[in-house]
């Protein structure tokens, strides 16, 4: 992977870059939409790269693990086979999903070991085996396995989980750089910087990930509870030591609005489920603000979801309608809304983007920052 700055936004320190993978190009800063278990919920393939333009989407190490399971992604020849998308993909380590498994699962020095949401079934996860595994699925970019520590989380537990996840990125890398893909394509291995909300834990994990010189870099741990205050006070302290020529990665990340303060803190790429998660629930996000479109203010509201969107369905539907199908829990109405709200997302960065390279993001982001929060 090569990661090229075009640049930086001399009010903030927002940046525009490019990254060139094995499947394609991304252009940074970059939403990725998440396809937890292959797929992207409720949007067609052709719908993401067509309709969205999103340029990489995700895939989760946990959820294929268990289902459909590897040696069914061996023998497709990895996820882009298996799932028909030709562009770039990253898979997430699995450390997340099991951080989230808290009753059912077990962490010590060699792994963790966790049972199956699906069957109840016992399985292990070690540095070693998360890296074969992502061999197999496949991903352009690959995360290293790292414990997602909870919030409020004690700074004694904070601190040794973090010397454990620096231990297991010492055994994650030597694993990478001593297998080869599998497909016929380079991948990338990213470390996490870990450390909750304590900044002298931040600043230690930023140090160590960087000393590991891989060709991008991310920041885990953030967007569990915490204020978001405290989420941009650490981005602020990682993005300080974390080296400026390669890519910055905050996972699980979030609102509109925390995206564009992010952005403006130096973060490259993001991910979330909110965009279709809240778009099943009826949940839209605007250039105006929020829609709760099941509110009965929306019942008779016949004009365009969004008049000024280049995507069909916010043009050709209307507010009424996809209220009554939310209303009705019909499966088209969470494809419309799915489709519109990452539609949004992804011309949010596009925009930040270009404000980056025109030289007026600050001014840019600060307005929107107010209009995007509000409730409509």
């Amino acid at each position: 992977m090569k990661f090229t700055l075009q640049a930086t936004d001399e009010q903030s320190k927002a940046r525009a870059g490019v990254m060139e993978t094995a499947h394609g190009t991304i252009e940074t800063p970059i939403f990725m939409p998440v396809g937890t278990a292959g797929t992207v919920k409720a949007v067609h393939q052709h719908e993401l790269a067509d309709d969205i333009k999103a340029q990489i989407i995700l895939g989760n190490t946990y959820h294929l693990y268990l289902r459909p399971g590897l040696d069914v992604l061996q023998r497709v020849g990895g996820l882009h086979r298996f799932n028909g998308w030709d562009k770039p993909i990253l898979t997430d380590s699995g450390g997340y999903q099991v951080y989230s498994l808290t009753e059912v699962r077990k962490i010590k020095e060699e792994g963790v070991t966790f049972r199956s949401h699906i069957d109840g079934s016992k399985h292990l996860f070690t540095p070693e085996n998360v890296m074969d595994t992502q061999r197999i699925i496949g991903a352009d970019i690959v995360m290293a396995f790292d414990e997602c520590t909870p919030y409020p989380c004690d700074y004694r537990y904070a601190k040794q989980s973090l010397d454990m996840t620096h231990r297991w990125l010492k055994r994650c890398c030597d694993r990478f750089d001593n297998t080869e893909p599998l497909y016929g394509f380079e991948q990338t291995l990213f470390p996490i910087v870990q450390g909750s909300v304590y900044r002298d834990l931040r600043e230690r994990s930023a140090e160590t990930v960087a000393s590991f010189g891989r060709e991008g870099n991310a920041i885990g741990g953030l967007s569990v509870g915490e204020p978001a205050d405290e989420m941009y006070a650490m981005t602020e302290v990682v993005c300080e030591i974390l080296p400026p020529e390669k890519p910055r990665y905050l996972m699980g990340v979030g609102t509109p609005v925390n995206i564009l303060e992010n952005i403006a803190l130096g973060i490259d790429m993001f991910d979330c489920v909110m965009p279709t998660r809240n778009a099943r629930n009826g949940m839209l996000f605007t250039w105006q603000g929020i829609i709760n479109i099941k509110n009965k203010k929306w019942e008779a509201d016949f004009a365009p979801i969004d008049a000024d969107s280049d995507l069909l369905v916010d043009r050709v539907y209307s507010k009424a309608y996809l209220r009554h199908l939310i209303r009705s829990r019909e499966i088209l109405g969470a494809q419309i809304a799915s489709l519109h709200n990452l539609h949004f997302y992804i011309r949010l960065v596009k925009e930040a983007r270009a404000r980056i390279m025109a030289g007026d993001f600050l001014e840019w982001k600060n307005r929107m920052v107010k209009q995007l929060d509000e409730r409509l």
